[in-house]
């Protein structure tokens, strides 16, 4: 089992940042993939990005190309979204999940340990 909590969620400004922190537990971090995942009510979980196990690569959707970052710190167990230039569209809950193994896994179906979700609102 793999423990996963997010924390670093709140309410912004346009134009503002945030970074989101990901905390593990329970098995070798460094042996999982990490997503961000972002959600509205009535929409589907949506991709935000992915880092590989060593952090060498990353994948981004389009939307938050240029804006955020994805890291990780694989001695302290902890995964990061650094969200800059943020926008009201932006504004969701957003979660983190852990898949092991290689590669960028783009689908929710691929990850098998989520947290708990933090809200970001992003106020115009």
């Amino acid at each position: 089992q793999v423990q996963l909590v997010e924390s670093g969620g709140g309410l912004v400004q346009a134009g503002g940042s945030l970074r989101l922190s990901c905390a593990a537990s329970g098995r070798t971090f460094s042996n999982y993939a990490m997503g961000w995942f972002r959600h509205n009510p009535g929409k589907e979980r949506d991709l935000v990005g992915v880092i590989s196990r060593s952090g060498a690569s990353t994948y981004y959707v389009d939307s938050v190309k240029g804006r955020f970052t994805i890291s990780r710190d694989n001695a302290k167990n902890t995964v990061y979204l650094q969200m800059n230039n943020l926008k009201p569209e932006d504004t969701a809950v957003y979660y983190c999940a852990g898949r092991a193994g290689p590669g960028l896994p783009l689908s929710t179906t691929e990850y098998a340990y989520w947290g708990q979700g933090i809200q970001v609102t992003v106020s115009s």
